[in-house]
């Protein structure tokens, strides 16, 4: 088996990863010694030249890259023109073969037996025979009134998965009990359990019988054992968004492994890999040796299931073995591909190969080989070329040496938090002498990576130092990381994180203090107002996407949306909400929230700003978008607003991701300095100058804008 610990909570998606700790001094000023040492080396490294923007805008033909148990066949999905195929080859070598010219699936799985490839879609799972044998077909349905969901593949029987569903309705068409079936690639079902309440985890002994099942219970989810007689016994129990997974029994099938942020002693609740012995004994088996990150990802030995590497991804990136064969090969990972992340397929067997995917910071795209543990050499896999995204021609990637190191740094803010984020120095240049670009990732529940980013990689090509914080509210770094904003989102904690971080840089020698701005999306778009409605004296320009103007409204109009209601997949958003200290039904919080807004403060903003909406956003409402910038012109803002009405709260279309990235070139470059950005070409100039909506009091990058408004 190879499972990563995909869920962590059933594909969260609000407050997933959770937990941190405060750093000591000592740790603090060690990283600013790595910080200036990081500094000499990117200023002694050759300058990049100005690369087109189309180069930061590829499109990545290749998805769903997949090894088989046995390691002894790859398959992967491919693009072809308008067509995705389906692509298998043998680790052994040989030319690859396609096995379909046309699929809407969008993730593929292999059986345990290798015999079948599983084609999962929004709708069906569907079984492929790749061994010679007939019979491919659709194994289930999935979504629909019954609510089935993929869990996984079921590593204990050769050809088989694990599904959940609504196995009986009341009369009112409410949920009355939920299913738990093993189906196989023929589409036979055996039921597993049944249960009064959701089910949204399991774990199967070496026999293939149900040793644990995780379900719903309220706010909290309960782990329990199947005991003698179906009799269910709670092993762990995790409230207030504490998340636990379990991935898979212990090797005498009594036990459990799980992927859990329970807190230490001494309050942290990183992220970790738990073990549940048969006594119910709970004990840490790995957790960061650096005491900063969340457990991201686990690697399982398919042949024994048990768990062999643990990364970690929110500082740096690091793979952990877990016993002395892991350790030993991946040390000669890194020896292969130092500084360099790697996500690990192990496979067993013999003649085995192991599939790595190859990432980094400074790295565009993935690159994808075969080790082998037997010899401890690795392979290129594939040599596909990325495509020009606008025009699908084949393009090349960015060589890495005209990219920016993603440099890990942290801060203390002014109340004692040790903090943590990224910057990114054109190589080459002295950053004391450059614009500064504080650039906030959305959410707010989500968090800046040590991997490749095209917009800070975008912005570092043009001149500019690039700064993203992890602030307080952040996942990634440990629940108590996430809880310590204290739903203080308007102009308040949070945001004095990012000043702060944005000070300690300034005052380390990174970037002209007379030159900084702010952009961001979503979350990040409403710190921008932010920013430069409470600090313009910090902020000098801003470029917002996708901004809520007032937290408090966007939160309530979310919950209006049922789409949204459960976006952890456990637990309702409301609730998660409240327990994150934003109850959206206490009058005072949403009040605080809204006095605090930039919507509330138009008067104070003073700063050159522009807008970026999309017409067909379901997470902040165009309305609100415009009615901001509505009160911004009338009060003499300089405020430019361009909307994009077939766009969503983001978009794939390639045009408008390189209208995006000129938009952002050309008002940073006015406001902040560097050279001009090359002009757009027709068709970029008529997507601009049709989505243009107003046009701000400053000279302006939008093509259109002059003396004389547009007229829509």
């Amino acid at each position: 088996m190879s499972k990563i610990a995909k869920t962590f909570a059933m594909r969260v998606a609000v407050a997933a990863v959770l937990g941190a700790a405060l750093l000591p001094a000592s740790r603090a000023a060690a990283g600013a010694d790595d910080l200036q040492a990081a500094l000499r080396v990117e200023r002694a490294r050759p300058p990049a030249p100005i690369l087109p923007r189309a180069a930061f805008v590829l499109h990545e033909p290749l998805s769903s890259v997949v090894l088989s148990a046995d390691g002894r066949q790859v398959a992967w999905l491919q693009e072809s023109g308008r067509n995705r195929e389906v692509w298998t080859r043998s680790t052994a070598g040989g030319a690859a073969r396609r096995r379909l010219p046309h699929t809407t699936a969008e993730r593929l799985r292999w059986t345990r037996d290798g015999r079948w490839l599983l084609l999962e879609s929004p709708r069906q799972a569907f079984a492929l025979a790749v061994a010679g044998q007939a019979g491919s077909g659709i194994v289930t349905t999935l979504g629909g009134v019954d609510r089935r969901v993929l869990l996984d593949v079921d590593d204990t029987r050769p050809a088989a998965v694990i599904v959940v569903d609504v196995d009986a309705r009341r009369a009112d068409g409410t949920a009355a009990r939920w299913m738990l079936s093993r189906i196989d690639v023929h589409g036979r079902r055996t039921p597993l359990h049944r249960d009064a309440r959701r089910i949204v985890g399991y774990a199967l002994d070496p026999q293939g019988r149900l040793a644990y099942v995780q379900r719903v219970e309220g706010l909290a989810l309960s782990v329990r054992r199947i005991e003698a007689g179906g009799r269910l016994r709670e092993v762990a129990r995790c409230a207030q968004l504490r998340r636990c997974t379990p991935l898979t029994t212990t090797a005498d099938g009594r036990g459990l492994w799980l992927h859990d942020n329970i807190g230490d002693a001494d309050g942290r609740a990183l992220a970790r890999l738990l073990r549940i012995d048969a006594d119910g004994t709970l004990r840490t088996a790995h957790v960061d040796p650096r005491g900063e990150a969340d457990l991201d990802a686990l690697a399982f030995d398919p042949g024994t299931r048990q768990p062999t590497i643990a990364s970690y991804r929110s500082t740096i990136a690091a793979n952990h073995g877990l016993d002395a064969d892991s350790r030993r090969h991946l040390q000669r990972l890194d020896t292969l591909f130092p500084d360099r992340d790697l996500r690990i397929a192990p496979a067993s067997g013999v003649g085995a190969r192991w599939l790595i995917e190859v990432r980094a910071g400074h790295q565009q795209g993935s690159r994808w080989h075969l080790y082998d543990p037997a010899t401890g050499t690795a392979s290129r896999l594939f040599d596909a070329r990325p495509l020009d995204a606008r025009h699908r021609q084949p393009a090349a990637y960015i060589d890495e040496t005209a990219l920016a190191r993603r440099i890990p740094v942290r801060w203390r803010a002014d109340d004692g938090m040790v903090l943590h984020g990224f910057v990114s120095v054109p190589p080459g240049r002295d950053p004391a002498t450059l614009p500064l670009v504080v650039a906030v990732h959305g959410g707010p529940w989500n968090h800046s990576r040590p991997e490749y980013n095209g917009i800070g990689q975008f912005l570092a090509n043009r001149g500019h130092v690039v700064f993203e914080p992890n602030f307080r509210g952040s996942t990634g770094h440990g629940r108590g990381y996430m809880f310590a904003a204290n739903g203080d989102f308007g102009n308040g904690r949070v945001q004095q994180d990012i000043v702060d971080g944005t000070r300690h840089l300034l005052a380390s020698g990174i970037g002209d203090a007379r030159r900084v701005g702010i952009v961001g999306a979503s979350f990040g778009g409403y710190s921008t107002l932010l920013g430069l409605t409470f600090r313009p004296d910090l902020f000098k320009v801003g470029v917002a996407f996708v901004p809520p103007p007032d937290f408090a409204w966007t939160l309530r109009w979310i919950l209006r949306n049922p789409e949204s209601i459960e976006l952890d997949g456990v637990v309702p958003l409301s609730d998660t909400m409240r327990m994150l200290s934003l109850d959206t039904r206490d009058p005072a919080v949403m009040a605080r929230l809204h006095a605090q807004s930039p919507l509330a403060n138009v008067s104070r903003m003073d700063r050159p700003l522009l807008l970026v909406a999309g017409g067909e956003d379901r997470r902040v409402g165009i309305a609100g978008v415009i009615e901001y910038a509505a009160r911004l012109k009338l009060a003499g803002k300089d405020v430019s607003l361009v909307v994009d009405a077939d766009a969503g709260h983001g978009s794939r279309e390639p045009l408008t991701r390189e209208a995006n990235l000129y938009l952002l070139e050309a008002m940073l470059q006015r406001h902040l300095g560097g050279a001009s950005p090359v002009p757009p070409d027709a068709a970029l100039q008529r997507h601009l100058v049709a989505n243009l909506r107003l046009c701000g009091r400053s000279p302006s990058p939008i093509a259109g804008c002059g003396a004389a408004a547009p007229r829509h």
